[in-house]
């Protein structure tokens, strides 16, 4: 089996094409099911992020082109429409690449610690559905292992920064005094959490947290002095904010133009500044074209995040040693595992002709031979056998001039060439 990394992210592809592409949580299992149950997939594991849509797995010779179909069919999107967009890997380049993955250094935000967890859900989401086995099990354990040692080795974490911390940074930028204002965040994951925490930290005025699990919602604002409502009440509380951040998982937008636009008169047309953090997208990109409305995706914060990664970029040149270290480590245990089938057919090509020929040697025993000659016959007939297939093989190969087979068969045996030259 081979491996293969098949995707698109935040470099490769626009939010547009990313969204179209992502796996919600309520589809993986599914869609799971249906890449292993593709002939030549044996395995696999489906990272869905804000950032990032990528499949990992291990494939019969030549069926890239198969999980290219699949992503294209499953998504009912035609595969000419993505392709430009897309990247693959495989083997060497697919195993650096999940390790700087998971090591956040090829995360929007380099070094930030999100992208690991997101990866270790993958993975268990993919185990519990039985679509892992030895390779991507051994895999994703290597990398988890390999990405804890960066954290631990490099100041790649260091100065944090990430995609919410972006979010407020900007909105610090518009609004010099978040003491004054009313944040709105739409969702209540990970990504919202820091949000809250990063405008709660910069004194913010008062957060409401929207979510559409309310008690979610409650557990979340009550951290930082909030309040929550259901997503259903967005509508009546949308006026009182400056700042709205929205993550969810939702596949259809939660926040619509004709809303912000009621909004904006009760407001008196105060600027409201927004931040759509989802893939797909939570609010309409049509909002943007409305005045006092200062409307940022995720692909807009790249320039704010920009500024705060200096710090990290000779910490992630350490990182990528520490990679490429590990890389290898991987692709020695993924070779030694053709070594292991070709051992264990070796020993039992041997055990067979011993066996062969220990049962002509019992059958001389029983008709009365003696016990030295059946030895000698042993021994005799045995190493002849052993020795006959790579003795023709070493001929056929020095008259062929072979000189790499040669030299191999004297590694491999162990012979010493000098004392074959002393004695001869």
């Amino acid at each position: 089996m081979k491996l293969l990394v098949l995707g698109l992210n935040h470099k490769t592809a626009p939010v547009d094409i990313r969204e179209r592409l992502a796996f919600g949580p309520d589809i993986i299992a599914g869609a799971l099911r249906d890449l292993t149950g593709c002939q030549d997939v044996s395995e696999g594991v489906i990272l869905s992020t804000c950032n990032r849509t990528e499949l990992y797995c291990a494939i019969e010779d030549g069926a890239e082109l198969s999980v290219r179909h699949w992503l294209s069919q499953f998504h009912g999107v035609e595969l000419e429409r993505i392709d430009p967009f897309l990247y693959a890997y495989a083997e060497r380049d697919a195993v650096t690449h999940l390790l700087r993955v998971s090591s956040g250094l090829d995360s929007l935000v380099l070094g930030e610690p999100q992208i690991l967890g997101q990866v270790k859900n993958a993975y268990q989401t993919a185990r519990d559905c039985g679509a892992t086995g030895k390779l991507l099990g051994r895999l994703f354990q290597h990398t988890f292992s390999v990405a804890k040692t960066v954290r631990t080795e490099t100041a790649i974490g260091s100065n944090p920064v990430s995609v919410a911390f972006a979010a407020v940074n900007l909105a610090r930028q518009i609004f010099s005094d978040l003491s004054q204002q009313t944040a709105l965040l739409i969702g209540a994951g990970e990504t919202i959490e820091l949000a809250a925490r990063h405008l709660h930290n910069n004194g913010i005025g008062r957060i409401i947290v929207a979510n559409r699990t309310v008690e979610r919602a409650h557990e979340l604002a009550a951290q930082f002095d909030g309040f929550a409502i259901a997503l259903t009440e967005i509508a009546g509380h949308l006026a009182d904010a400056d700042i709205v951040i929205a993550s969810t998982a939702s596949p259809l937008p939660v926040l619509g133009k004709g809303t912000v636009e009621r909004a904006l008169k009760k407001r008196k047309h105060r600027p409201m500044f927004m931040v759509d953090i989802a893939v797909p997208r939570d609010i309409e990109p049509e909002i943007a074209d409305l005045n006092d409305v200062y409307l940022y995706t995720i692909d807009d914060l790249k320039e704010v995040i920009d500024e705060n990664l200096r710090s990290r970029q000779a910490a992630a040149e350490q990182a990528e040693e520490i990679i490429a270290f590990h890389t290898e480590e991987f692709l020695a245990w993924l070779r030694s595992l053709d070594a292991a089938g070709l051992i264990q057919d070796y020993r039992l090509r041997g055990e067979a002709l011993r066996d062969e020929v220990l049962a002509r040697a019992l059958r001389q025993l029983d008709a009365g031979k003696p016990p030295a000659e059946i030895v000698k016959f042993l021994a005799h007939t045995l190493t002849n056998k052993l020795l006959h297939a790579p003795s023709s093989r070493l001929r056929q190969a020095a008259r062929d001039g072979d000189a790499e087979i040669l030299e191999a068969a004297n590694e491999l045996f162990q012979l010493d060439t000098n004392n074959r030259t002393a004695n001869s």
